[in-house]
C-alpha cells in the first residue's frame, strides 16, 4: 500500500451532446458555454476496487476496498493507513467490504459504519451492517459489532446493494434482489416478508424504529422502508429537502433515478423499463402505466442506444468551489465509465455534460469535500488513485 503520493494534474474532459472531444494536458478545461474551469488531481493511493468513501473531520478520508481493507488517507500528504479490526467479508463476485459512513455525531460518538457481504456456516451470503469505534490516533476499529443482517441468506455472488446513509438520526441501507430471476409478483423484491430488494431504515444501534411504515403489518419485515428494488448502489440525501435519492441498476437497460417514498413499492420487477438480458423483451409493465408503484424521476428505457447507465455512488453538490454546480446531482457510471451530472428542479431531472469521460475507468463512488467543495471520485479498478476534481 502506498504511503505517499505524487499529484498528477490533468485537464478535465467534458463530453457534449455531439460526442467525445479530446482535451490535451494544459488546454482549456471547460466546455463551450460553461463557466466551470476544472482540473483533475490523482492521489496515488494504489487502491484495488475501491467502493465507498467518507470524510473524517480531520482532513482525512476513509475508503473501503472490496477485498476487505479499510483505508485512512491523508488528503494533504497522501499517507495511507490500513485500519484493522474490520469484519471478515465474502469477497466473491460483487461481494466484499462495500460502503462506509460515520455516525452523525462522530465527534462524540466515533462510530464507523460498514456495509459488507458475509456468509453463514452453510456458505450462503447476505448483506450485513456493522460498526466499530475509530479514535483519531488509532489504526484499529474497536468494539466492532454486527448490527443487522438482511435475510434470507442466498447462495449467490451477485447483487448486495449496500449503500448506507444517515438522514438525521436514522440509517438507511439498500439491499438487493441477489440476482434472482423469477420475475413476476412473487419475486423477492415484491415479497415484503423478506428484506431483499429493499431500502431498510434502522436506528444507529441497528434496532428498528417504532415508526417504520410496516411495523404494524405482521406480513412485512419491520425494517423495510421501501421495496421493489433490484440493485441500488447509489444513495444520497437531498441537502435542502431531506429526501432520499437513489440510482438503481436495471437489467438490460432500465436503470433508474428514484426519490424514495416511505412504504413505497418502486416496482422491480413488475414495473420497470428494463428488458431481459440480451433481448428487447420487456420484463414488467412500464411504470407510468401502473398506479400501484412509484415512478422513477429519470430512467434509461430499453433499448437504450448507449447501453444504459449502471449507476454507483451519488451525491448532491452543495460546495462553493463550483457555484454553477449548486444543487446538481452527480452519479458514478460503471458501464459507460464517466461521472454523470444531472440538473435537479424538484422532481424534474435532466442529464448534463458528463465528467471524467477520458479516464475509461469505472466510476464507483463520488463525494463532495465539506471544507473545500472539491469532488472526490473512486475508480473501480486495480492500483487506482483517488481522483479529485478541483477548480482550474
Amino acid at each position: 500500500m502506498a504511503n505517499s503520493y505524487q499529484t498528477r494534474r490533468r485537464m478535465l474532459q467534458i463530453i457534449g451532446a455531439a460526442g467525445a472531444s479530446s482535451v490535451a494536458v494544459g488546454s482549456a478545461a471547460a466546455n463551450e458555454g460553461s463557466s466551470d474551469g476544472c482540473e483533475v488531481e490523482e492521489l496515488d493511493a494504489g487502491l484495488d476496487h475501491a467502493w465507498g468513501i467518507v470524510f473524517l473531520p480531520d482532513n482525512r478520508l476513509l475508503v473501503t476496498e472490496r477485498e476487505g481493507r479499510l483505508n485512512r488517507i491523508d488528503r494533504d500528504t497522501g499517507n495511507v493507513e490500513v485500519i484493522d479490526g474490520t469484519p471478515e467479508v465474502y469477497d466473491q463476485g460483487q461481494g466484499g467490504l462495500l460502503d462506509v459512513t460515520l455516525h452523525p455525531d462522530f465527534s462524540n460518538e466515533p462510530w464507523v459504519y460498514l456495509a459488507y457481504a458475509a456468509t453463514n456456516e452453510e456458505g450462503d451470503s447476505a448483506t450485513h451492517l456493522g460498526r466499530g469505534r475509530l479514535d483519531r490516533n488509532s489504526t484499529r476499529l474497536e468494539e466492532f459489532e454486527e448490527l443487522f443482517v438482511a435475510e434470507p441468506f442466498i447462495y449467490s455472488e451477485q447483487h448486495f446493494g449496500s449503500r448506507i446513509v444517515f438522514q438525521k438520526d436514522e440509517l438507511y441501507m439498500t439491499t438487493a434482489d441477489r440476482f434472482l430471476k423469477d420475475f413476476g409478483p412473487d419475486h423477492v423484491s415484491q415479497d415484503t416478508s423478506n428484506e431483499l430488494g429493499a431500502t431498510l431504515r434502522l436506528n444507529p444501534d441497528g434496532s428498528i424504529p417504532d415508526d417504520n411504515p410496516f411495523t404494524d403489518d405482521s406480513d412485512t419485515a419491520d425494517a423495510i422502508y421501501s421495496y421493489g428494488h433490484r440493485n441500488v448502489q447509489a444513495m444520497t440525501v437531498h441537502p435542502e429537502t431531506g429526501e432520499i435519492w437513489q440510482a438503481e441498476h436495471g437489467e438490460e437497460d432500465g436503470d433508474e433515478i428514484n426519490i424514495i417514498e416511505e412504504g413505497g413499492n418502486h416496482g422491480w420487477p413488475v414495473a420497470t423499463y428494463a428488458c431481459k438480458y440480451g433481448t428487447e423483451v420487456p420484463i414488467g409493465d412500464p411504470p407510468h402505466e401502473r398506479d400501484d408503484t412509484v415512478d422513477p424521476v429519470y430512467y434509461w428505457e430499453c433499448p437504450d442506444p448507449d447501453g444504459g447507465f449502471a449507476p454507483s455512488g451519488a451525491t448532491f453538490y452543495d460546495g462553493e468551489a463550483f457555484p454553477d454546480w449548486q444543487g446538481d446531482l452527480f452519479v458514478g457510471n460503471i458501464f459507460q465509465e464517466y461521472l454523470g451530472r444531472f440538473s435537479v428542479d424538484g422532481q424534474d431531472v435532466e442529464e448534463l455534460d458528463p465528467l471524467l469521460a477520458d479516464y475509461g475507468q469505472r466510476i464507483r463512488d463520488v463525494e463532495v469535500a465539506p471544507d473545500t467543495g472539491y469532488l472526490y471520485v473512486l475508480l473501480d479498478e486495480e492500483d487506482a488513485p483517488v481522483v479529485r476534481i478541483v477548480p482550474e
